[in-house]
């Protein structure tokens, strides 16, 4: 079952699992945002709030990777028109702030591995801006980030044995598993 973007895109996701996922990270980042908003008394929607997202989008380091996001969702990129980051993955000026983003802040949550807070924002950067990535990045950060959400971490060993079966995919069919049991039955004897 494919559940529909919680932000409106007509692009399924591969799982109810991965969208309700999404939904939780999408709904972390606009808390994110409204924080910030919050804190410096600027009012949501407001010509100041734009100049904040730019002045956010502009400087990640100086922010948590969930602010940093929340700030990009709010912008149109001057260059293709589209929400920043999210233009065609030909469009500079959304590739530069797509690399930027990863300049952010990550502290990692209570009671999770340390490295799961820079995984997550990975994965969520990746499932977020899937057009910007090749087949096989999608399927396995998607497949992943419940777990992460759930505060587990692969080992270097796990990440690379999933990597390694999913190169053994087509692209058809990077995009149509929903499981690490699909990808391993599919790679199999390969």
């Amino acid at each position: 079952m494919t559940v529909d973007r919680p932000t409106g895109d007509s692009r399924a996701w591969r799982s109810a699992l991965l969208a309700r996922v999404v939904a939780e990270i999408e709904a972390e980042i606009r808390r994110a945002w409204e924080r910030l908003l919050l804190d410096l008394e600027v009012e949501p929607d407001s010509a100041e709030a734009v100049e904040l997202a730019w002045l956010v989008a502009e400087d990640p380091a100086a922010y948590d990777w969930r602010t940093v996001d929340g700030a990009l969702d709010r912008l149109s990129c001057p260059t293709c028109g589209s929400r920043l980051t999210q233009g065609p993955a030909a469009c500079e000026t959304c590739e530069f702030h797509h690399r930027m983003r990863f300049g952010a802040r990550e502290v990692d949550r209570r009671h999770v591995p340390p490295g799961n807070e820079h995984a997550l924002r990975v994965a969520s950067a990746v499932t977020r801006t899937r057009h910007r990535c090749s087949a096989r990045a999608r399927v396995g950060y998607e497949l992943t980030l419940p777990d992460l959400v759930a505060g587990a971490l692969p080992t270097t060993r796990q990440a690379q044995a999933g990597k390694a079966l999913i190169n053994k995919l087509t692209d058809d069919e990077c995009d149509r598993v929903v499981s690490f049991a699909q990808v391993e039955q599919l790679a199999g004897g390969r």
